[in-house]
Order: C-alpha cells, then structure tokens, then sequence
C-alpha cells in the first residue's frame, strides 16, 4: 500500500495536465504515491504523449464521456493508497504540500477531510473554503448582497475568504480542486454521489461527512496554484446549466419543506433577475460575455433535474 492515491479527471487540456504531472512528480518528495489518471474521453489529440511522458502514472481511458464524479469514483476503485487526493488537472506544485497534509492529518488521527490554499497564477488569494448553503447566504448570493457585506457570514457563503484564516481551522467545505480524504472514509461515504454530473459534488461529500459528526478542516500551510475554468471557461452554456442542476440537485438532496421551497424560490429568482442585468450592461459596455452569460441564465430558468431519491456512487 501507498501511502497517497492522487485521482485526475482529465478531458482534453493536455499542456495543463502535464505540467500539473510535471509539478507534482517534482515537488513530492517525503511521502508514497500513485497517480491515476481517468481520460473522459478526450476528443482533442495528446494523451498518447502524457502517456509515454509518464510511465509510472496508471491511465484509465473511457470511450464514452462520464460524469465528474462518476469518472473520480472510478479511479478511487482502482486506489490503493492510505489516503486518496482527488485533484483537479489545472494546479501547479511549487512545494511538497500534499506531504505536509498527510503529517496533519495523522495529528487529527486520520479522520478529517482537508483542503490546502489554492492561489492564483499571480500567487494571489483565490476562494478556498465555502459554508454550505443557507436561506440567508442564497439570499445575499442572489441578491448581490455579499458584495456589500463580504464578511458577513449570514449573507456571504465565501465569507472566511475575506481574509481566509492564516491556521488551520474546522470549515463546512473545501473546494475540490485539491480534496484530501483517508481512503477509509471515502469508502464509508461510499465515494461521490453521481447524481452531480459536475460542480457540487464535493460540497456533498463534505456535508455527508459533517452530519455523521466528521470534520473538514481547511489547511493554509500547504498551497498550491489552480488556474480554474480550463475546461469550461470555453462552453459557458455547459459551466451555467451544470452549477445550476447542480445546486438543484443539492436542495432536492439535502433540504425538506419550507427551507428546500424558499431555495429553489431565491435561486430561480437570482436567475430572472441577472438575465436582464446582465443583458443592459453587455449591451452599455459592448461586452459580448456578458450578453451571453446572460443568455445562459435565461437558458437556465427553463432547466429543472428530476429528483433522484438514492445516491448511486
């Protein structure tokens, strides 16, 4: 056994998948590790290449393209490892974190989720952690009232990130470009839940894990570069409509009543409000973006996911 098993889904993106490897195979010096690769289904030209390039790397390549979390679920069955690092394909090691984050996970007895520092290209701060959703934080996201009240914790659901803590601290979620879990919880969670074809799958890991009594804590003494968006800043529709179903399918999941009602009522009414703002500035500012991200909003208040009553990890 290893002592991490570090999980990529990869589609396309082959330049930042390699020097994601590169990075990784460079600064990881004081642990054991495996890394495996799922391919979902790539339709550009390169993963011939990273395979040669990376011998040690155990490639899984579908023929037909999967959910994320349905492709991450795949490769936690083929780990090995003490510990799984689920990672996304576009960050950049410049120092062993994933090291640093095996030592403090043994300090908390291995019953954490953890997540590092992600920083921009720039090594400027970027969103970290995130509160689950609540009534009041739907209603300042959807209301643009955390853009007046950043540290609000009722009204902004990023409200650690303004500072974020310089310790480590208990937190309600990490982002998943770098989510760290002893492989004895993942399987006692029984892995993601492919009900989130992509966006939020994370958040419900971590959910699930807190209200067993678990506990995610965000770790800022290991960072890393995430570039983000790589592969969906190119088909906004697809980023829209997935963060949309996603939340959705999150409320359906996880909220009964009147609170899973006022939900989906102040999300959908976030939608009809950015479709026309988003449309009158686009069109002010000659910003082409910004119409279209409109579009997608609009596109997004006719799109409402079944719900699906069982995880099917």
């Amino acid at each position: 056994m290893v002592d991490v098993s570090i999980v990529i889904v990869n589609y396309n993106s082959f330049a930042l998948l390699d020097n994601c490897l590169r990075t990784l195979f460079m600064e990881t010096k004081e642990i054991t590790f495996e890394v495996i690769v799922i391919d979902n289904c790539s339709t550009e030209k390169g993963i011939d290449q990273v395979i040669l390039r990376y011998p040690k790397v155990k490639f899984i390549l579908n023929d037909t393209g999967r959910g994320f979390a349905s492709a991450n679920n795949q490769g936690f069955k083929a780990a090995n490892g003490e510990y799984i690092l689920m990672l996304n394909n576009d960050v950049v090691f410049f120092e062993d974190v994933i090291s640093k984050v095996v030592k403090f996970s043994k300090e908390n007895n291995d019953q954490i989720i953890i997540g590092c520092k992600l920083l921009n290209e720039d090594h400027t701060h970027q969103i970290s952690v995130v509160d689950f959703d609540t009534i009041s934080n739907l209603f300042g996201e959807n209301f643009f009232l955390y853009k007046l009240f950043p540290e609000s914790k009722g009204l902004n659901k990023y409200h650690l990130n303004n500072p974020l803590e310089k310790r480590a601290i208990e937190v309600d979620a990490v982002k998943g470009a770098f989510l760290f879990i002893p492989n004895n919880i993942l399987k006692e969670l029984d892995g993601l839940d492919e009900r989130f074809n992509f966006y939020y799958e994370e958040t419900d890991l971590c959910y699930r894990w807190k209200s067993r009594g678990g506990k995610v804590y965000y770790y800022p003494n290991g960072e890393l570069i995430h570039i983000g968006g790589a592969s969906t800043d190119s088909n906004l529709w697809f980023k829209f409509s997935n963060q949309h179903v996603s939340k959705i399918q999150f409320f359906q999941k996880h909220f009964k009543g009147i609170k899973f009602l006022l939900a989906v009522s102040i999300h959908e009414l976030g939608l009809v409000l950015r479709f026309p703002l988003y449309f009158v500035v686009g069109l002010i500012k000659g910003n082409k973006s910004l119409i279209i991200k409109s579009g997608c909003y609009l596109r997004s208040i006719f799109v409402y996911p079944h719900k699906k009553t069982k995880a099917i990890a």
